[in-house]
């Protein structure tokens, strides 16, 4: 299952123009919450697929009742770009734990790179609901191999990939890894640079939030 986001209007289209744009993207305060933003909607469309029981309140003036999460997802992320647009997904399930992995490309002088992953502290994962949030979905090769390595240590029930922008050669790959994987998407852009940046893109996500590296 896949789901695009900007396929209906909402309020996610204003946040992704906010983002791509380089003059609003000067404000770092406002491009992290912008992020965040977008993981509190991604949020609220996940909730509608999640399992649900019958609940019952006391109000001041009588008994109501309603269905409630059955069970709280577990939220990943991938440090640090995925910092923010991770928030957003706590402010929503805000009795979720929490888990954090490491993971960047090295790359080589001829050009070539390869998936680095240095860290990883997760709770225990098994039967649990899984949402991985990283903000940007360019090849999909890091996110496959931080969810294949969760899936051969865990027995994970049901697991959910949440990417603010992806290509189409990014999630043409997760499917093809991770075909149990529920994904989705802000908006899906077409193209790659040789350097395999996604364009347009919106440039380098933990750069833009939390300044450029060394």
């Amino acid at each position: 299952m896949i789901t695009i986001l900007t396929e209906q209007n909402s309020l996610v289209n204003q946040y992704l123009v906010e983002l791509r744009n380089t003059d609003i993207q000067k404000d770092r305060m406002r491009f992290r919450r912008n992020l965040e933003r977008i993981g509190e909607m991604m949020a609220y469309e996940i909730s509608k697929v999640l399992p649900y029981q019958p609940a019952e309140v006391d109000t001041p003036l009588g008994l109501a009742e309603t269905n409630v999460l059955s069970e709280q997802p577990v939220l990943l992320t991938i440090i640090r770009a995925g910092l923010p647009f991770h928030q957003g997904f706590l402010n929503a399930f805000d009795e979720a734990d929490s888990g954090f992995i490491g993971a960047y490309r090295h790359t080589k002088k001829s050009g070539e790179f390869e998936i680095h992953k240095k860290y990883q502290n997760t709770p225990n994962l098994d039967d649990k609901i899984v949402i991985v949030a990283d903000t940007m979905l360019a090849t999909g090769q890091s996110l496959v191999l931080c969810c294949k390595e969760l899936l051969a240590d865990y027995n994970i029930k049901e697991m959910h990939i949440a990417t603010v922008i992806a290509s189409e050669e990014g999630v043409q790959h997760v499917r093809a890894f991770l075909p149990e994987a529920k994904i989705w998407i802000g908006d899906l852009d077409k193209e790659l640079t040789s350097k395999a940046y996604i364009v347009p893109g919106l440039g380098d996500a933990g750069d833009l939030s939390y300044g450029t590296k060394d």
